[in-house]
């Protein structure tokens, strides 16, 4: 039982069921901040983008129909890879442990999380399930994490995030717990889509359309990404009631659920050196190839990946977005969303490598 004073703080689940998850996230109240000017003020430095929240609207009726798409696509390649992926975790020698503890990075984390719990549950693994904040440049919330730690032992935790885009949060785990003897040197950071090669297991390398990705609060809980606390403590987020009738957080936990029950697959391997290094060097050179080529010296601003391309347009001040086919289903929405935003769409073909979709956050100094 975690500290009971601690999750008193809380938001508690969310919109999810109870068991399926709990936040480690104690509920704020922030103004928002128009996306422009907080681009001005993040790129400016005068505040961190973890400081500031828009708005989040609720999805188009155009946005729900893409949803469908993808779901439609790719609820049974979500499914086979839950699967895959929690039958490593439960044959890992390492988790002999009574309990796995999974921790979820808020937001995209979630529902990955979420999904292999109930896979391990369902192979007999004992397995529990936290969402806390990893926060780019400012790192993990520790006073989350070692509450976690004190219940379960650093040995049994897993962490968890929908998909990588250039290992931001991969490079940020590892800077937050260097020299830090509980943990591995490589982090145990598990995705389902990891195009470079920066977590320790994960589904495939493929850049696909994660139809969880694709949404926001109404898939994940209805809580916003998470706000860095300026008091210290644990951080903080937003609990999102306004969008209450368009969240499908259960619906589609149950239907990746109904999907996964017939599939069979074998597990995931973790990637060996070799594999690893490859990966990372075509997306290295794809994101420096685009920065010099847009002369983009903060490569904060380079956005790759079908999920990262697709909330930059929806969240920041996008400059230019590529894409390797126009006509790829898996970027769809990210055709409507730049259409309806006005913004030109670039079809760069190879140039990508392994990456389907690229947004490049526009300069506002």
């Amino acid at each position: 039982m975690l500290n009971p004073s601690l999750a008193s703080l809380t938001v508690g689940s969310g919109s999810y069921l109870p068991e399926d998850v709990h936040f480690l996230l104690r509920p704020v109240q922030i103004g928002l901040t128009d996306v422009l000017e907080k681009e001005r003020l993040i790129q400016t430095n005068q505040k961190h983008y973890s400081e500031m929240i828009s708005q989040e609207s609720a999805p188009s009726s155009t946005h729900m129909g893409l949803f469908e798409k993808a779901m439609s696509q790719n609820a049974m390649r979500m499914a086979e890879d839950v699967q895959a992926l929690a039958l490593a975790l439960a044959l890992e020698e390492r988790y002999r442990g009574p309990t796995i503890a999974l921790v979820s990075f808020v937001r995209a984390g979630l529902p990955l999380g979420v999904l292999l719990r109930r896979a391990l549950l369902g192979l007999g693994r004992d397995a529990l399930h936290y969402g806390i904040s990893i926060v780019r440049d400012r790192g993990i919330d520790m006073v989350a994490l070692e509450s976690i730690i004190a219940e379960h032992g650093a040995e049994n935790i897993v962490f968890v995030d929908g998909w990588t885009g250039k290992g931001a949060i991969s490079g940020e785990i590892k800077r937050c717990l260097a020299g830090d003897t509980r943990f591995p040197e490589e982090p145990r950071l598990v995705v389902l889509a990891d195009p470079c090669g920066r977590a320790w297991l994960a589904a495939s390398a493929d850049d696909w359309i994660i139809p969880s990705g694709i949404l926001g609060a109404t898939v994940s809980g209805l809580v916003s990404r998470s706000i860095w606390p300026a008091e210290g403590g644990l951080h903080g987020c937003v609990v999102y009631d306004h969008l209450h009738e368009h969240d499908v957080t259960r619906q589609f936990i149950d239907r990746i659920e109904a999907a996964r029950m017939s599939v069979e697959v074998s597990p995931a391997a973790p990637w060996t050196p070799d594999e690893a290094l490859a990966l990372q060097r075509s997306a290295l050179g794809v994101v420096d190839g685009l920065a010099a080529r847009f002369g983009v010296s903060n490569l904060n601003r380079v956005k790759p990946g079908i999920a990262e391309a697709t909330r930059a347009v929806l969240r920041r001040v996008p400059d230019q977005v590529l894409v390797r086919d126009r006509t790829d289903a898996d970027v769809q929405l990210l055709m409507h969303l730049t259409d309806r935003a006005g913004i030109e769409v670039q079809e760069a073909g190879e140039e990508l490598g392994p990456y389907r979709a690229v947004t490049i956050i526009r300069s506002v100094n």
